[in-house]
């Protein structure tokens, strides 16, 4: 987690730049946030009622809105979630929502948790840092970018591969040190 007198979108940010991007561990970010496509929102949610009418209405903003102007959504959420089992099984809740919402196929939700671990992983297996942030967050990503994007990667199965021979090189420390820096 991050300090807690830190900004959390301040802090979001910094670790897109430096992991998400620094680390290359997704090839499309870079091109959104410099184009300044990037809705970041802080939730003040403390309830996982809170958050899901949160998430509601920023997926149907997303939907509505422009894609030039904002392409996708970082919704951060300190105070609600913080355990990352129930942030796991919130992830069911959130995908309810984009279903009850006609915005499967439109629409789809990433996940992003400090603790964020993968099943059948350690704790502390470093390739459980591709999906570590600073807060838990649900990234919004519109299923038409992502179609674009992986079309124009030459062998998009290759990027998972590559993120945890990159995070392997890295190790703990080293993603701490960057994490830190």
């Amino acid at each position: 987690m991050a300090p807690s007198g830190d900004d959390p979108i301040a802090a979001t940010r910094r670790w897109l730049e430096r992991a998400v991007i620094g680390l290359n561990l997704c090839p499309f970010a870079k091109a959104v946030l410099a184009k300044g496509q990037v809705r970041f929102v802080l939730s003040e949610a403390t309830t996982t009622e809170a958050l899901l009418e949160e998430l509601a209405s920023e997926l149907v903003l997303l939907e509505q809105s422009d894609p030039e102007r904002i392409d996708t959504t970082v919704l951060i959420h300190p105070h609600v979630l913080n355990e990352f089992l129930d942030f796991n099984d919130f992830l069911e809740l959130a995908d309810g929502t984009v279903a009850a919402l006609d915005l499967e196929g439109e629409i789809q939700v990433a996940s992003f948790h400090p603790d964020y671990q993968f099943a059948d992983t350690a704790y502390d297996d470093v390739g459980n840092c591709t999906n570590r942030s600073p807060y838990p967050t649900l990234h919004l990503l519109r299923e038409a970018s992502v179609e674009r994007a992986v079309a124009a990667f030459p062998d998009p199965d290759v990027i998972v591969e590559r993120n945890l021979a990159t995070l392997e090189k890295l190790g703990l420390e080293g993603w701490r040190k960057l994490m830190a820096g």
